[in-house]
């Protein structure tokens, strides 16, 4: 009984009985086409037009490598005919030759690939309606597996986070994008515990631990010992000792109206210019003066005419008495002055009838 072929590669299948003596040497040739089936690059030349890529039966042929590499120098688009087109393959096809190659095998599809570009395609060896297949274009390209999971979107970090399934919270975000963060946090980047040396890198310079705690303050707004000095919720410090400064300044803040406010959160010295009889109201609820706390403030006025000026009934005057209002034109100087929180107000003229 003589041999017969496998369909699709072309390895010899030696009868029983048959090939006395030479049974070995057609073993090692099937054995070669299954290392080309498995494994083989081929190198495929193209000239001309066409080509047909030709599995042979019983011995190695072009059409039995795993990989083709065409090359040559082809007058143009080539037209490579899968043979014969009852036989299945899977080829990796890599078009190195200058033109476009077409893979055909019946009249059911082919597929182009063009120069320069790579593909994996399959022969369905289903005879004269045979089609070749580009698996290539089945493949979900990795930009749009990126957009679908909103990886692109920088601006949506927390649902790219959530899309590939990880979670954050906004003090671990905030690592990422410059907002102030904690120690703990910063300690996300690593996942351990930051060193002092790991926390220098920060600020560029060579801190010690102890310097490093200087902010490790017990509760904002009030002062401690060889600690940084901070503000509370309301922007308010208090200072547990003495502050020394070689320069002290204030802000000036100018009033206006006949009926201006005293706002003692807004600084420590005002003035006016009058424009008629003029009422004053102070105000020192922002500043959250208790009843162990002393406040004073100056305040400048000139006369914008012959004009009246009425103070808060907490005033208390020396000898019971406000001072007359400036003459027209004149300016004087007032100086207020409370120890129980703004309950009682003590006033002086410091100034009067000021050019």
């Amino acid at each position: 009984m003589p041999s017969t072929y496998t369909t699709n590669g072309g390895i010899e299948l030696i009868a029983t009985g048959e090939q006395s003596g030479t049974w070995g040497s057609t073993t090692n040739t099937n054995l070669q086409i299954i290392d080309r089936l498995t494994n083989g690059v081929g190198s495929i030349t193209l000239s001309g037009t066409t080509h047909t890529l030709t599995t042979s039966n019983g011995s190695l042929s072009d059409g039995q490598y795993a990989v083709l590499v065409f090359g040559g120098s082809p007058s143009g688009t080539n037209t490579v005919t899968i043979s014969p087109n009852d036989a299945q393959h899977v080829y990796i096809v890599k078009n190195s030759s200058g033109e476009s190659v077409v893979l055909t095998q019946g009249s059911g599809g082919n597929v182009t690939v063009a120069d320069g570009t790579s593909a994996i395609v399959y022969a369905d060896g289903a005879g004269a309606g045979a089609a070749v297949v580009d698996i290539t274009n089945t493949f979900t390209p990795i930009g749009a597996l990126l957009a679908a999971n909103n990886l692109s979107d920088l601006a949506d970090a927390p649902t790219a986070l959530t899309n590939l399934g990880l979670t954050a919270t906004a003090a671990e975000l905030n690592v990422l994008n410059g907002i102030t963060a904690s120690t703990a946090e910063l300690n996300i980047l690593d996942g351990v515990t930051a060193s002092t040396a790991e926390l220098n890198i920060l600020d560029g310079v060579t801190a010690t631990t102890a310097e490093l705690n200087y902010s490790d303050i017990t509760t904002l707004g009030t002062s401690e010992a060889s600690k940084v000095v901070t503000a509370d919720a309301n922007g308010n410090v208090v200072l547990a000792e003495e502050v020394q400064a070689t320069a002290y300044i204030e802000t000036v803040v100018a009033l206006s109206g006949t009926t201006p406010t005293v706002d003692c959160d807004e600084g420590n010295s005002f003035t006016l210019t009058t424009s008629g009889n003029t009422t004053f109201t102070f105000d020192y609820s922002g500043v959250n003066l208790t009843t162990n706390d002393s406040y004073a403030f100056t305040l400048k006025v000139t006369a914008g005419g012959t004009h009246t000026l009425t103070w808060p009934a907490s005033v208390d005057w020396p000898g019971g008495t406000a001072p007359d209002a400036p003459a027209s034109g004149e300016t004087d100087i007032l100086v207020f002055y409370t120890v129980d929180g703004g309950t009682n107000w003590y006033g002086f003229q410091a100034g009067d009838a000021m050019s």
